[in-house]
């Protein structure tokens, strides 16, 4: 075959590449013959009352100053909670600052999940131990990482799918089209999660891309596109299980595009009502994940109110631990400053830190704090 010789790729290869023309949806709409097993709906139901009220405590700890800032998921808790637990244990995750529910699910302790968001350090907990990433604030920056890592696993033979997630701002960004290029080119293990909530910030979906829909790109790099409903847990858990499972076998990644709605604001710092109106987010908040869920829940028979009472107050059981621990200031070492910077500390910083310590040694001896005055 010449350089010049097209890839071959037959034309129902192709046509099989594309996504639907309206998104999958499971729940309560017409393929919901793809089933799931009822303990699997209740555990996604579980996780999605715990993801609503992480959501509003950590919102509420923001408006208290014990968070310095909070990008809340309020509304699109099923495409993180549904796209996790299809995930196997060994399996990695690279999330976004918005993906906190992620972490939750995955079993990250509460705290250290926010602790990025509270400017107590850069990352709260091990991401080797539990094979998630830190929270990546640039845009998409951390899809690249995912391709790595996938792309490595492969070569070593390791079983493992990598869950690469971004929202529909984070398309827009040229990392995200390497990381896709370079993840087709070389049958990398990876699920692209794309959470398209409409607004990239303030910027409208239609400013941002022309494609029918940004699943649509993925057959530009070789890989299929799927599109699903994102505010249907258990079409996004199907979903990602089936590209999970392709990806495992060898077939490559698969771009997952979940159509969702983000009902609060951007951050706390942020005023949704100047780009978007009442009726907008009424619509949406119609189809209100978690109420979808016990709807679809209690008609099933699987869920009656001792069931929803019982799930409420485990979640509440969170949210009280959250708020007293996150209540309590933390004590943060000025030689801390100096860790985690490089695997083994440079003689510069050997230097720096030593300096530093006595300065804080000078000032403890005279009677003060310390820490304020040597941070001048």
């Amino acid at each position: 075959m010449s350089v010049l010789d097209p890839p071959g790729v037959a034309e129902d290869d192709v046509t099989a590449m594309l996504p639907a023309s309206r998104p999958l949806s499971l729940i309560d709409g017409p393929d919901g013959e793809r089933a799931l097993d009822d303990s699997v709906l209740l555990e996604l139901y579980r996780q999605l009352v715990r993801g609503r009220r992480y959501n509003e405590q950590a919102t509420a700890l923001t408006k208290q100053g014990r968070l310095a800032v909070y990008p809340s998921t309020t509304g699109q808790e099923a495409c993180e909670v549904g796209a996790v637990l299809a995930l196997d244990r060994q399996d990695w995750i690279f999330p976004t600052y918005r993906d906190t529910l992620a972490l939750l699910v995955r079993g990250v302790d509460p705290v250290e999940v926010l602790t990025l968001l509270r400017g107590d350090w850069h990352n709260g907990y091990d991401p080797t131990a539990l094979r998630v990433a830190p929270l990546c604030t640039p845009l998409a920056t951390q899809t690249l990482h995912a391709v790595g890592l996938g792309r490595a696993a492969r070569l070593r033979g390791d079983d493992l799918v990598v869950l690469a997630m971004t929202g529909d701002g984070g398309t827009s960004e040229g990392d995200f089209h390497e990381a896709l290029n370079f993840a087709a080119v070389s049958r990398a293990p990876v699920v692209f999660l794309v959470q398209n909530n409409g607004y990239a910030i303030s910027v409208p979906i239609g400013k941002q891309s022309a494609a029918p829909s940004l699943a649509h790109k993925a057959i530009g790099y070789g890989m299929p596109g799927v599109l699903v409903d994102g505010n249907d847990a258990a079409a996004v858990h199907w979903t990602v299980r089936q590209a999970a499972r392709r990806a495992r076998e060898g077939g490559g990644p698969t771009l997952v595009e979940a159509v969702t709605y983000r009902l609060d604001a951007h951050t706390n710092a942020d005023d949704a009502t100047r780009y978007r109106d009442a009726a907008e987010v009424e619509f949406w908040r119609r189809r209100d994940p978690v109420d979808r869920m016990e709807r679809h829940l209690r008609e099933r028979g699987l869920l009656d109110d001792a069931g929803v009472d019982r799930v409420r107050r485990e979640a509440e059981e969170m949210a009280a631990d959250l708020r007293a621990r996150l209540s309590v200031d933390p004590s943060p070492d000025a030689l801390d400053l100096f860790e985690h910077v490089y695997a083994r500390r440079t003689p510069q910083l050997d230097e720096q830190r030593a300096l530093l310590a006595a300065e804080l040694e000078a000032v403890a001896a005279a009677g003060g704090s310390g820490t304020e005055e040597a941070g001048q």
